[in-house]
């Protein structure tokens, strides 16, 4: 490191000819340009954490660090790639060696290497939600376990359960003693499914999304000769959004930075609102304790939001006792327009006020695209969605399916699954279940059939899959399909050989897909432009292992919303849960269901839980620094849709800890406003 050291604090011009002084302010420089060590960065909403974090790299690359020593964690795709770009505008240097992607990501490069040493084979499939039901009900029902009497967990359910203990670290009886009580009768059973499930993903050579981090960081605790070589090889470890990070993923990031690599984590206590997926605050909170000579860099100024949202938020936010100390100050002029508090009468006046203000900002300039309604559960949103339909404004909702979680999507990705992993019983008994007459008993014959041939085992496919498996006896019904089914598996792997995935896929679509999609949706041409669409993404790769883990990375935690399918240009407004909009910025942002029971929400007051309400009030921070120029926070005063009748309702209590000399109160009456001229 000394060398390394040395060069950083040289004084010779960088080679790109960057002048870093002059593109980033004084708090990012100190930042970007500081030595290698331990270092924690602080950088608030709106403050530009991805600019920090590319100028990082840059000056890195800049200072003879080479791009195979570098590696950068993010939490998506997208964030990723993002940064990659920008650093090879910046910098001439070669960026090819550099590992870039999600915590998931990396533990599936590092596994495809090293799968051999944990007792899976380097082609194992990764198991999405769906995948991991399916394997999960089959576990279930080898268990044998009785249900007549009393309800078992759904396999979704267990999929959490068994998620939670691996992110968070806590037992099975934690885990069920603090969110599932009502299933504690249960927990030698279910005890008794997690292994059967651990054992099943082994027997068909398969792993969760949760086994790409547990298993990398068994890997290196087991393996202290594969971790000395990934040690060695990540010199400079750069993690974003570290707030987010849960026990696995920190446990992988202090075995990779061991006592001298260097490491800087970026992110916001502020903003640390995933608790409830294993997120722990306290990584970024302990961060000096837990890394000796460690520094901290905060970096405060905010080129988002004029400063009477900042000063807002500020407040808001200095309640908490959980939390490093900072103070976002704005880089631009003040409006002179307060955040407004609006309180209403009831549901149906807020969703009332929402639209005729949205209809008004857009007279006055402002494009719907650029407003946002946010709320704390998805179910508030219902009233705003009927009055923006009745008055005619397009909009849409940041939820959905992803497009490589949608079924037909998944239907001819499971062909591609099986015929690299033989072993996947999830992705054979979905291509069958797709033929007529063939249900989940005769799936599992065939594939039994299928075990018998012992071609399962082999590490190549078999030269011509007809000749093997037109011997089976599918049901009657089925017979014509399984036989065309045979003859497409020879088109994607030809004398075993696979030939490119784009191939692959136009032969399931029109060898035996395009019929099923004809028969089975009443949307028949959008399904088929999707699969065409994704032929055409399948043509940017030629190694069909590595479409395959791209398709399971981008179709669960490692995508972003897709929310409705609308071109960029079209104008709409958004309308989006707090959560998901993290990360995203609008002129206007209307905070509606600003009630206390709705925000923060009952089960959060009723468990008088510190950390909890701590945690609700970063989501309100969140929240109130996704506006640029205006806030409107508003309540309705009764709430009719309650199982007791009316009920009258007091404003959040995050309000309390906000001086009222920081907002501006508007009275909204049935009939239009109260003020002569309430703008």
């Amino acid at each position: 490191m000394a060398r390394e050291y040395t060069l950083h604090r040289r004084q010779t011009a960088p080679r790109s000819g960057i002048d870093y002084a002059a593109e980033l302010n004084a708090e990012q420089h100190a930042a970007v340009s500081s030595p290698p060590g331990r270092a924690l960065v602080i950088a608030g909403a709106g403050s530009g954490k991805t600019r920090t974090l590319t100028y990082r790299v840059a000056w890195l690359l800049d200072h003879d660090v080479e791009s195979r020593n570098i590696l950068l964690l993010t939490f998506t795709n997208k964030a990723a790639r993002e940064m990659i770009t920008r650093v090879q505008e910046l910098v001439t240097a070669d960026t090819s060696d550099l590992w870039a992607g999600t915590f998931h990501s990396i533990g599936n490069r590092i596994l495809r290497r090293h799968a051999d040493d944990l007792g899976f084979t380097r082609s194992f499939s990764i198991l999405d939600r769906d995948d991991q039901k399916s394997l999960l009900s089959a576990v279930v029902a080898a268990c044998d376990i009785d249900t007549k009497q009393r309800r078992f967990p759904k396999a979704d359910v267990l999929a959490t359960i068994f998620s939670l203990i691996e992110n968070t670290g806590e037992s099975l009886e934690d885990v069920l003693a603090t969110r599932y009580p009502y299933f504690d009768d249960w927990i030698e059973q279910i005890d008794q499914v997690r292994d059967g499930y651990a054992k099943k993903k082994r027997d068909t050579n398969s792993m969760d999304f949760d086994d790409l981090l547990v298993l990398t960081v068994k890997l290196f605790e087991e393996r202290p000769d594969v971790l000395d070589l990934y040690r060695g090889k990540f010199r400079h470890i750069l993690v974003d959004e570290y707030q987010d990070t849960n026990s696995v993923q920190s446990r992988m990031i202090d075995l990779l930075a061991g006592d001298s690599n260097s490491l800087m984590a970026v992110g916001d206590d502020a903003q640390s609102i995933y608790s409830w997926r294993g997120a722990d605050l306290d990584h970024i909170l302990s961060f000096q304790r837990r890394y000796f000579n460690s520094r901290i860099f905060k970096i405060e100024t905010n080129y988002r939001s004029v400063p009477e949202i900042l000063d807002l938020s500020n407040a808001a936010i200095r309640v908490n006792q959980g939390r490093i100390e900072k103070d976002l100050r704005s880089s631009r002029d003040a409006l002179g327009v307060k955040p407004a508090l609006v309180p209403l009468d009831d549901p149906a006046s807020q969703a009332a006020f929402v639209a005729q203000r949205i209809l008004e900002l857009r007279d006055e300039g402002i494009p719907l695209e650029e407003m946002a309604v946010l709320y704390r559960a998805h179910f508030q949103s219902l009233e705003v969605q009927m009055e923006l339909t009745r008055a005619g404004i397009p909009f849409t909702i940041t939820s959905g399916l992803r497009f490589f979680e949608q079924a037909h999507i998944k239907d001819v990705s499971a062909f591609l699954r099986f015929v690299t992993n033989r072993k996947d019983e999830v992705s054979f008994k979905r291509m069958l279940q797709l033929m007529p007459g063939v249900g989940p008993s005769a799936a599992e014959k065939l594939w039994q059939n299928w075990l018998a041939t012992g071609l399962a085992d082999k590490d190549e496919p078999p030269a011509s899959w007809s000749e093997v498996m037109l011997g089976f006896k599918p049901p009657k019904k089925a017979a014509k399909d399984w036989e065309q089914l045979c003859y497409t598996l020879d088109e994607l792997s030809p004398g075993g050989v696979f030939v490119p995935p784009s191939n692959m896929l136009f032969s399931v679509l029109e060898g035996v897909y395009d019929e099923y999609l004809k028969a089975s949706f009443d949307n028949y041409e959008n399904r088929r432009s999707d699969i065409e669409q994704l032929i055409s993404y399948g043509q940017t790769f030629d190694d069909v292992l590595e479409f395959l883990a791209q398709l399971s990375l981008m179709g669960s935690v490692d995508g972003e919303p897709s929310g409705d399918k609308r071109a960029k240009d079209d104008e709409c407004v958004v309308l989006s849960s707090i959560h998901q909009a993290k990360g995203l910025e609008w002129k206007v942002v209307f905070l509606i269901w600003l009630a206390d029971g709705q925000f923060p929400n009952s089960r959060i007051l009723d468990a008088e839980d510190d950390a909890m309400l701590e945690e609700e009030r970063r989501l309100f921070y969140v929240a109130i620094t996704r506006a640029k120029d205006e806030l409107y926070m508003s309540y309705p005063m009764i709430n009719p849709k309650s199982y007791t009748g009316d009920v009258i309702q007091r404003p959040s209590r995050f309000l309390d800890d906000c001086p009222a000399d920081l907002v501006e109160e508007w009275h909204v009456g049935r009939g239009g406003w109260v003020d002569d001229d309430p703008f």
